[in-house]
Protein backbone atom coordinates (compact mmCIF):
# COMPACT_ATOMS: atom_id res chain seq x y z
CA UNK A 1 0.00 0.00 0.00
CA UNK A 2 2.82 2.40 0.96
CA UNK A 3 4.65 1.65 -2.29
CA UNK A 4 1.46 2.31 -4.28
CA UNK A 5 0.95 5.60 -2.47
CA UNK A 6 4.51 6.70 -3.26
CA UNK A 7 4.04 5.84 -6.93
CA UNK A 8 0.85 7.92 -7.03
CA UNK A 9 2.62 10.93 -5.45
CA UNK A 10 5.51 10.56 -7.90
CA UNK A 11 3.08 10.47 -10.85
CA UNK A 12 1.33 13.62 -9.62
CA UNK A 13 4.65 15.47 -9.26
CA UNK A 14 5.72 14.47 -12.77
CA UNK A 15 2.37 15.61 -14.17
CA UNK A 16 2.67 18.97 -12.43
CA UNK A 17 6.19 19.46 -13.77
CA UNK A 18 5.01 18.62 -17.26
CA UNK A 19 2.22 21.18 -16.97
CA UNK A 20 4.75 23.80 -15.88
CA UNK A 21 6.71 23.28 -19.09
CA UNK A 22 3.64 23.35 -21.32
CA UNK A 23 2.77 26.95 -22.31
CA UNK A 24 -0.77 27.99 -21.68
CA UNK A 25 -2.88 28.22 -24.82
CA UNK A 26 -4.30 31.63 -25.61
CA UNK A 27 -7.94 31.19 -26.45
CA UNK A 28 -10.31 33.75 -27.90
CA UNK A 29 -13.38 33.67 -25.63
CA UNK A 30 -15.91 36.14 -27.00
CA UNK A 31 -16.74 38.61 -29.73
CA UNK A 32 -14.84 41.91 -29.64
CA UNK A 33 -16.10 44.95 -31.52
CA UNK A 34 -13.90 47.44 -33.32
CA UNK A 35 -14.28 50.66 -35.29
CA UNK A 36 -13.10 51.39 -38.81
CA UNK A 37 -12.18 54.86 -40.04
CA UNK A 38 -12.30 55.53 -43.78
CA UNK A 39 -11.87 57.93 -46.64
CA UNK A 40 -15.37 59.02 -47.50
CA UNK A 41 -16.90 59.40 -50.95
CA UNK A 42 -18.86 57.08 -53.20
CA UNK A 43 -18.17 53.93 -51.16
CA UNK A 44 -17.87 55.18 -47.58
CA UNK A 45 -19.93 57.52 -45.43
CA UNK A 46 -17.89 57.64 -42.21
CA UNK A 47 -17.05 55.41 -39.25
CA UNK A 48 -18.18 51.78 -39.28
CA UNK A 49 -18.40 49.14 -36.58
CA UNK A 50 -17.44 45.47 -36.95
CA UNK A 51 -17.07 42.46 -34.69
CA UNK A 52 -14.21 39.99 -34.42
CA UNK A 53 -15.91 36.69 -33.62
CA UNK A 54 -14.58 33.43 -32.30
CA UNK A 55 -11.85 31.87 -34.48
CA UNK A 56 -11.34 35.17 -36.32
CA UNK A 57 -14.53 35.44 -38.34
CA UNK A 58 -15.48 39.08 -39.05
CA UNK A 59 -18.99 40.54 -38.92
CA UNK A 60 -20.20 43.93 -40.15
CA UNK A 61 -22.37 45.88 -37.70
CA UNK A 62 -22.92 48.95 -39.85
CA UNK A 63 -22.32 52.70 -40.13
CA UNK A 64 -22.18 54.29 -36.67
CA UNK A 65 -21.16 57.87 -37.48
CA UNK A 66 -21.60 59.83 -40.69
CA UNK A 67 -18.62 62.17 -41.00
CA UNK A 68 -16.01 63.29 -43.54
CA UNK A 69 -12.68 61.47 -43.92
CA UNK A 70 -12.32 59.96 -40.42
CA UNK A 71 -8.90 58.59 -41.40
CA UNK A 72 -7.53 58.03 -37.89
CA UNK A 73 -9.27 57.11 -34.65
CA UNK A 74 -8.39 56.81 -30.99
CA UNK A 75 -10.17 56.45 -27.64
CA UNK A 76 -9.79 58.35 -24.39
CA UNK A 77 -8.23 56.36 -21.56
CA UNK A 78 -11.61 55.84 -19.87
CA UNK A 79 -12.85 54.22 -23.14
CA UNK A 80 -15.98 56.37 -23.10
CA UNK A 81 -15.09 58.75 -25.93
CA UNK A 82 -13.90 58.14 -29.49
CA UNK A 83 -11.89 60.83 -31.27
CA UNK A 84 -11.67 60.96 -35.07
CA UNK A 85 -9.71 63.32 -37.27
CA UNK A 86 -11.51 64.83 -40.25
CA UNK A 87 -8.71 64.78 -42.82
CA UNK A 88 -9.68 67.88 -44.78
CA UNK A 89 -8.40 71.38 -45.49
CA UNK A 90 -11.15 73.95 -45.01
CA UNK A 91 -9.75 77.48 -44.90
CA UNK A 92 -6.33 76.08 -44.01
CA UNK A 93 -7.36 73.66 -41.30
CA UNK A 94 -8.95 70.30 -40.63
CA UNK A 95 -10.79 69.19 -37.52
CA UNK A 96 -11.26 66.56 -34.82
CA UNK A 97 -14.64 65.13 -33.85
CA UNK A 98 -15.54 63.54 -30.52
CA UNK A 99 -18.22 60.89 -29.97
CA UNK A 100 -19.72 59.21 -26.96
CA UNK A 101 -19.34 55.43 -27.31
CA UNK A 102 -22.84 54.01 -26.99
CA UNK A 103 -23.87 50.37 -27.15
CA UNK A 104 -24.76 50.27 -30.84
CA UNK A 105 -23.71 53.69 -32.09
CA UNK A 106 -21.51 56.74 -31.69
CA UNK A 107 -23.20 59.88 -30.42
CA UNK A 108 -21.68 63.11 -31.74
CA UNK A 109 -20.44 65.50 -29.06
CA UNK A 110 -18.16 68.16 -30.55
CA UNK A 111 -15.90 69.18 -33.44
CA UNK A 112 -12.91 71.51 -33.22
CA UNK A 113 -10.22 72.83 -35.57
CA UNK A 114 -6.73 71.28 -35.44
CA UNK A 115 -4.71 74.31 -36.57
CA UNK A 116 -3.52 72.86 -39.87
CA UNK A 117 -4.65 71.19 -43.06
CA UNK A 118 -5.32 67.46 -43.48
CA UNK A 119 -4.96 66.12 -39.92
CA UNK A 120 -4.01 62.45 -40.28
CA UNK A 121 -3.28 61.33 -36.70
CA UNK A 122 -4.60 61.98 -33.18
CA UNK A 123 -3.43 60.89 -29.72
CA UNK A 124 -4.78 61.55 -26.23
CA UNK A 125 -3.04 61.48 -22.83
CA UNK A 126 -4.34 60.22 -19.50
CA UNK A 127 -4.83 63.81 -18.37
CA UNK A 128 -6.96 64.61 -21.42
CA UNK A 129 -4.52 66.49 -23.65
CA UNK A 130 -5.19 65.85 -27.34
CA UNK A 131 -2.54 66.24 -30.05
CA UNK A 132 -3.14 66.10 -33.80
CA UNK A 133 -0.65 65.82 -36.66
CA UNK A 134 -1.57 68.06 -39.60
CA UNK A 135 0.01 66.69 -42.77
CA UNK A 136 -0.25 69.62 -45.20
CA UNK A 137 -0.11 72.12 -42.34
CA UNK A 138 3.28 70.73 -41.34
CA UNK A 139 2.41 71.24 -37.69
CA UNK A 140 0.78 69.71 -34.63
CA UNK A 141 -2.23 71.07 -32.76
CA UNK A 142 -3.01 70.92 -29.04
CA UNK A 143 -6.50 70.62 -27.49
CA UNK A 144 -8.06 69.05 -24.40
CA UNK A 145 -11.00 66.70 -23.94
CA UNK A 146 -13.03 66.60 -20.71
CA UNK A 147 -14.57 63.60 -18.96
CA UNK A 148 -17.80 64.11 -20.90
CA UNK A 149 -16.02 63.96 -24.25
CA UNK A 150 -16.27 67.68 -25.02
CA UNK A 151 -13.27 69.05 -26.93
CA UNK A 152 -11.78 72.42 -26.07
CA UNK A 153 -10.97 75.03 -28.65
CA UNK A 154 -7.49 74.84 -30.17
CA UNK A 155 -4.96 75.70 -27.43
CA UNK A 156 -1.65 75.83 -29.30
CA UNK A 157 0.08 74.99 -32.58
CA UNK A 158 3.69 73.87 -33.01
CA UNK A 159 4.87 74.71 -36.52
CA UNK A 160 7.63 72.60 -38.08
CA UNK A 161 10.13 74.05 -40.56
CA UNK A 162 12.78 72.82 -42.96
CA UNK A 163 12.81 70.18 -45.68
CA UNK A 164 14.37 66.87 -46.65
CA UNK A 165 16.06 65.67 -49.82
CA UNK A 166 13.31 64.07 -51.94
CA UNK A 167 10.42 65.43 -54.01
CA UNK A 168 7.93 64.71 -51.20
CA UNK A 169 10.13 66.46 -48.66
CA UNK A 170 10.11 70.03 -49.92
CA UNK A 171 8.12 71.26 -46.91
CA UNK A 172 7.03 69.97 -43.48
CA UNK A 173 4.52 67.10 -43.40
CA UNK A 174 3.67 66.07 -39.82
CA UNK A 175 2.47 62.48 -40.14
CA UNK A 176 2.00 61.34 -36.54
CA UNK A 177 2.49 62.60 -33.00
CA UNK A 178 2.86 60.53 -29.83
CA UNK A 179 2.82 60.79 -26.05
CA UNK A 180 5.78 58.93 -24.55
CA UNK A 181 4.36 56.03 -22.47
CA UNK A 182 6.46 56.74 -19.36
CA UNK A 183 7.63 60.37 -19.64
CA UNK A 184 4.73 62.54 -18.62
CA UNK A 185 3.58 64.98 -21.29
CA UNK A 186 6.63 64.34 -23.51
CA UNK A 187 5.59 64.51 -27.17
CA UNK A 188 7.41 62.98 -30.13
CA UNK A 189 6.23 64.17 -33.53
CA UNK A 190 7.14 62.38 -36.75
CA UNK A 191 7.57 64.66 -39.78
CA UNK A 192 7.95 62.99 -43.17
CA UNK A 193 8.66 66.31 -44.92
CA UNK A 194 11.50 67.57 -42.75
CA UNK A 195 12.80 63.99 -42.35
CA UNK A 196 12.98 64.47 -38.58
CA UNK A 197 11.50 63.56 -35.23
CA UNK A 198 10.53 66.63 -33.21
CA UNK A 199 10.68 66.59 -29.40
CA UNK A 200 8.67 68.77 -27.06
CA UNK A 201 6.74 68.78 -23.82
CA UNK A 202 3.37 70.23 -22.84
CA UNK A 203 3.48 73.12 -20.40
CA UNK A 204 0.38 72.22 -18.41
CA UNK A 205 0.19 75.65 -16.74
CA UNK A 206 0.00 77.56 -20.02
CA UNK A 207 -1.44 74.74 -22.19
CA UNK A 208 1.26 75.07 -24.83
CA UNK A 209 4.09 73.15 -26.49
CA UNK A 210 7.65 73.76 -25.35
CA UNK A 211 10.55 72.40 -27.40
CA UNK A 212 12.95 70.04 -25.64
CA UNK A 213 16.67 70.83 -25.43
CA UNK A 214 17.32 68.48 -28.34
CA UNK A 215 14.63 69.85 -30.60
CA UNK A 216 14.92 67.40 -33.52
CA UNK A 217 16.53 64.14 -34.59
CA UNK A 218 17.39 63.66 -38.27
CA UNK A 219 16.71 60.34 -39.97
CA UNK A 220 18.71 58.94 -42.91
CA UNK A 221 18.48 61.02 -46.10
CA UNK A 222 15.27 60.22 -47.94
CA UNK A 223 13.90 58.02 -45.14
CA UNK A 224 10.60 59.86 -44.72
CA UNK A 225 9.57 58.90 -41.16
CA UNK A 226 5.85 58.20 -40.82
CA UNK A 227 4.88 56.30 -37.65
CA UNK A 228 6.61 54.77 -34.65
CA UNK A 229 6.08 52.09 -32.01
CA UNK A 230 7.33 51.90 -28.42
CA UNK A 231 8.74 48.57 -27.28
CA UNK A 232 7.06 47.29 -24.08
CA UNK A 233 10.38 47.59 -22.23
CA UNK A 234 10.20 51.37 -22.90
CA UNK A 235 13.92 51.38 -23.80
CA UNK A 236 13.55 51.14 -27.58
CA UNK A 237 11.51 53.02 -30.17
CA UNK A 238 11.04 51.72 -33.71
CA UNK A 239 10.50 54.36 -36.40
CA UNK A 240 8.79 53.34 -39.63
CA UNK A 241 10.21 55.22 -42.62
CA UNK A 242 7.71 55.45 -45.48
CA UNK A 243 9.88 56.62 -48.35
CA UNK A 244 12.86 54.24 -48.09
CA UNK A 245 10.83 51.35 -46.61
CA UNK A 246 12.87 50.80 -43.45
CA UNK A 247 12.45 50.44 -39.70
CA UNK A 248 15.00 52.32 -37.59
CA UNK A 249 15.80 51.49 -33.97
CA UNK A 250 16.05 54.42 -31.56
CA UNK A 251 17.93 54.08 -28.31
CA UNK A 252 19.18 56.64 -25.78
CA UNK A 253 22.71 57.81 -25.05
CA UNK A 254 23.50 60.33 -22.33
CA UNK A 255 19.80 61.08 -22.11
CA UNK A 256 19.39 61.79 -25.84
CA UNK A 257 17.79 59.67 -28.55
CA UNK A 258 20.13 58.25 -31.19
CA UNK A 259 19.39 56.38 -34.41
CA UNK A 260 20.76 52.84 -34.41
CA UNK A 261 20.36 50.04 -36.92
CA UNK A 262 17.80 50.07 -39.75
CA UNK A 263 16.12 47.13 -41.46
CA UNK A 264 14.31 47.03 -44.82
CA UNK A 265 10.62 46.15 -44.74
CA UNK A 266 10.83 44.57 -48.21
CA UNK A 267 12.47 41.43 -49.63
CA UNK A 268 15.89 42.04 -51.20
CA UNK A 269 14.72 40.96 -54.64
CA UNK A 270 11.65 43.27 -54.71
CA UNK A 271 12.38 46.37 -56.82
CA UNK A 272 8.90 47.64 -57.72
CA UNK A 273 7.09 50.59 -56.11
CA UNK A 274 6.13 50.19 -52.46
CA UNK A 275 5.71 52.50 -49.47
CA UNK A 276 5.54 51.56 -45.78
CA UNK A 277 2.37 52.51 -43.89
CA UNK A 278 2.01 51.25 -40.31
CA UNK A 279 3.92 49.55 -37.50
CA UNK A 280 3.00 47.61 -34.32
CA UNK A 281 4.73 45.41 -31.73
CA UNK A 282 3.19 42.40 -30.00
CA UNK A 283 2.40 42.81 -26.30
CA UNK A 284 5.20 40.43 -25.32
CA UNK A 285 7.73 42.51 -27.27
CA UNK A 286 8.94 39.54 -29.28
CA UNK A 287 7.59 40.42 -32.74
CA UNK A 288 7.23 43.57 -34.82
CA UNK A 289 4.93 44.02 -37.82
CA UNK A 290 4.84 46.60 -40.64
CA UNK A 291 2.55 47.08 -43.66
CA UNK A 292 3.79 47.52 -47.25
CA UNK A 293 1.66 49.33 -49.85
CA UNK A 294 2.79 48.07 -53.24
CA UNK A 295 4.35 44.83 -52.08
CA UNK A 296 0.89 44.32 -50.51
CA UNK A 297 2.17 42.55 -47.44
CA UNK A 298 2.75 42.53 -43.72
CA UNK A 299 6.45 42.18 -42.89
CA UNK A 300 7.03 40.10 -39.76
CA UNK A 301 10.19 40.59 -37.68
CA UNK A 302 11.53 38.84 -34.60
CA UNK A 303 12.91 41.23 -31.97
CA UNK A 304 16.22 40.40 -30.29
CA UNK A 305 15.32 41.04 -26.66
CA UNK A 306 18.97 41.67 -25.76
CA UNK A 307 19.69 44.55 -28.11
CA UNK A 308 16.47 45.34 -30.00
CA UNK A 309 17.75 44.30 -33.43
CA UNK A 310 15.34 42.75 -35.92
CA UNK A 311 15.36 39.55 -37.98
CA UNK A 312 12.96 38.85 -40.83
CA UNK A 313 10.46 36.06 -40.15
CA UNK A 314 8.22 36.30 -43.23
CA UNK A 315 6.34 38.55 -45.64
CA UNK A 316 2.64 37.73 -45.43
CA UNK A 317 0.44 38.71 -48.42
CA UNK A 318 -2.59 40.75 -47.35
CA UNK A 319 -5.03 39.40 -49.99
CA UNK A 320 -5.86 42.94 -51.05
CA UNK A 321 -4.47 46.29 -52.18
CA UNK A 322 -2.88 49.14 -50.24
CA UNK A 323 -2.70 47.87 -46.65
CA UNK A 324 -2.85 51.00 -44.51
CA UNK A 325 -3.36 50.83 -40.78
CA UNK A 326 -3.57 47.41 -39.14
CA UNK A 327 -4.19 46.35 -35.57
CA UNK A 328 -3.54 43.48 -33.20
CA UNK A 329 -6.61 42.25 -31.33
CA UNK A 330 -6.60 43.02 -27.58
CA UNK A 331 -5.52 39.45 -26.75
CA UNK A 332 -2.95 39.54 -29.60
CA UNK A 333 -4.40 36.34 -31.09
CA UNK A 334 -5.31 38.06 -34.35
CA UNK A 335 -3.98 40.75 -36.67
CA UNK A 336 -6.46 42.72 -38.79
CA UNK A 337 -5.45 44.68 -41.90
CA UNK A 338 -7.32 47.56 -43.59
CA UNK A 339 -6.87 47.21 -47.37
CA UNK A 340 -7.84 50.67 -48.61
CA UNK A 341 -7.94 50.14 -52.36
CA UNK A 342 -9.59 46.72 -52.39
CA UNK A 343 -12.31 47.70 -49.86
CA UNK A 344 -11.62 44.90 -47.40
CA UNK A 345 -10.48 43.96 -43.92
CA UNK A 346 -8.49 40.76 -43.63
CA UNK A 347 -8.02 38.79 -40.42
CA UNK A 348 -4.96 36.65 -39.69
CA UNK A 349 -4.39 34.23 -36.82
CA UNK A 350 -1.09 35.01 -35.09
CA UNK A 351 1.31 32.32 -33.89
CA UNK A 352 2.64 33.36 -30.48
CA UNK A 353 5.80 31.27 -30.80
CA UNK A 354 6.90 32.13 -34.34
CA UNK A 355 5.08 35.44 -34.93
CA UNK A 356 3.82 34.11 -38.26
CA UNK A 357 0.39 34.96 -39.66
CA UNK A 358 -2.23 32.60 -41.09
CA UNK A 359 -5.17 33.85 -43.16
CA UNK A 360 -8.54 33.32 -41.46
CA UNK A 361 -11.20 35.55 -43.00
CA UNK A 362 -11.98 38.57 -45.15
CA UNK A 363 -14.88 41.03 -45.20
CA UNK A 364 -16.01 44.01 -47.26
CA UNK A 365 -15.23 47.45 -45.82
CA UNK A 366 -15.54 50.69 -47.81
CA UNK A 367 -12.20 52.53 -48.17
CA UNK A 368 -10.88 51.43 -44.76
CA UNK A 369 -7.77 53.20 -43.45
CA UNK A 370 -7.86 52.76 -39.65
CA UNK A 371 -8.84 49.94 -37.26
CA UNK A 372 -9.49 50.68 -33.60
CA UNK A 373 -10.37 48.12 -30.92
Amino acid sequence: MKRGYLLLVFALVVACKANEKTPKTREFHSDVSFYVGSYTGKESKGIYKYALQKEGVLKEMGLVAKTLNPSFLTKTTNKKTLLAVNEMNENGTGSISSYSIEKDSLRFISRRKTGGGHPCFVAVSESGFVIAANYTGGNIGLLKVDNNGELSELLDVQQHFGKGTTERQQEPHAHSTWFHPTKRNEVISVDLGTNQLWFSAIDTNNNEFVFSNKQTLKMANGAGPRHLSFHPNNKWIYVLNELNNTVSLLTTKNGNYVVGSSMSTLPEDFKAYSKSADIHISNDGKFLYTSNRGHESIAVFEVNLQNGSLKVVEYQPVYGKTPRNFSLSPDNNFLLVANQDSNSIVCFKRNFSSGKLQFVSKIYAPKPVCILF
